[in-house]
């Protein structure tokens, strides 16, 4: 990994839960599972993080965990007309501050913080799924396309903790733009 670009963020929060919340009808509503808004994080390599539900789980090898930029939660609210939402509620395990995630899909980077490294990949971005209807305000799911996060997998076992952090990063980002939708989409045949 070449690192060329450090940010100041901020580790808002990180969530860990041994199951899903969100499955079946959200009608139904949320399972009540047990969630932790840790002050630490343990990640390991290729596995992510210890006590989340994708531990482990070959299906999600790739994107064991997920990042969310606050700010995209925030615009998703303004654009509602709603009240802040509660970042949990979007079930990403690391939600931070002051961080354009879009630009590192596809790229390896870092997380630092309080001298701990942990080494990412961005594999693909975090989708939202029909429940943040539900769970955030109607009409959320639309408006959370293209600024639902990340789903990275762990190049390196290590900590993240709360707090401040750096996000070392091989290419360009603006954190003023980390609240923007960015839609993918794919390359056009010649």
């Amino acid at each position: 990994m070449t690192t060329t670009h450090r940010y100041d963020v901020e580790i808002l929060h990180l969530l860990v839960s041994p199951g899903h919340a969100y499955f079946g009808r959200a009608r139904d509503g949320a399972a009540d599972v047990p969630t932790t808004d840790a002050d630490r994080a343990e990640l390991v390599t290729g596995k992510g993080i210890v006590g989340d539900r994708f531990f482990g789980k070959a299906a999600h090898m790739d994107a064991a965990v997920t990042l969310l930029a606050v700010e995209a939660l925030e615009a998703i609210a303004a654009d509602l007309g709603a009240e802040p939402f509660d970042p949990l509620l979007a079930r990403r395990n690391v939600v931070l501050r002051g961080a354009e995630l879009a630009p590192l899909l596809g790229q390896e980077f870092a997380l630092e913080s309080r001298g701990e490294l942990v080494r990412l990949r961005a594999g693909r971005p975090a989708h939202p799924c029909a429940w943040m209807d539900r769970m955030l305000a109607p009409g959320a799911h639309a408006a959370m396309r293209g600024r639902g996060g990340l789903r990275c997998r762990p190049l390196s076992d290590g900590v993240l903790l709360r707090g401040p952090a750096v996000l070392h990063s091989p290419v360009p980002l603006d954190p003023e733009r980390a609240g923007d939708a960015v839609r993918l989409r794919p390359a056009r045949l010649p």
